[in-house]
């Protein structure tokens, strides 16, 4: 983040975004995505994304969506978590790949390893298969982080509703969760005097 377009942060307003509306961003086109512009309030620099890909094609799909998006990592396998976004043998072993703390080490490893001030994590079983004893299909756990050390997370029960709805789910979710972010540090930066 060496340029000072990439310090200054984009919220033209205090327009906030319902769940509702979220949802009605899908549109039935051939992969899903959204068809509307991001909203004012969810534009912050340079966006990273630590999931299996939808959220990555969901902002990608949105015109501009380059001047807030920077990178995205997808990491299904525990190796991939470990080489790309340092989450540590002991958490995977310890807590499993759909765990809290696995999602934090995510979310937090975006941020050592890319040039961002925002970051998000999915780890979840989507299904249909993919359950073990204590971690049913539907089970998500999300995180969001920012480099000024806030840290959310939230643990999603969707139930075994097919694996696309569970995706969905997820996208609404990280989004929800980006935006209360970015929320939470625009109202932290400090304002200017005329």
């Amino acid at each position: 983040m060496t340029s000072s377009r990439a310090r200054s942060w984009i919220v033209l307003g205090p327009t906030r975004l319902s769940r509702a509306k979220m949802e009605n961003w899908f549109t039935p086109n051939p992969i899903g995505a959204m068809s509307h512009p991001i909203p004012t309030w969810f534009l912050v620099p340079y966006l990273v994304v630590a999931v299996g890909g939808l959220l990555a094609a969901t902002l990608t799909e949105i015109p501009g969506s380059s001047d807030v998006f920077e990178r995205g990592f997808v990491t299904y396998s525990n190796e991939a978590k470990r080489a790309m976004l340092g989450v540590t043998p002991m958490t995977l072993a310890g807590h499993g790949a759909v765990s809290r703390e696995t999602a934090e080490a995510m979310a937090t490893g975006v941020l050592a390893h890319a040039p961002v001030d925002l970051a998000v994590s999915i780890t979840g079983i989507a299904g249909p298969g993919g359950a073990v004893p204590g971690k049913p299909v539907g089970l998500v756990h999300l995180a969001a982080a920012s480099r000024k050390g806030r840290l959310i997370q939230r643990e999603r029960k969707y139930g075994d509703i097919g694996r696309a709805q569970v995706r969905r789910a997820c996208v609404i979710e990280a989004l929800a969760m980006l935006g209360e972010l970015a929320a939470a540090e625009q109202a932290r930066l400090p304002t200017s005097s005329a």
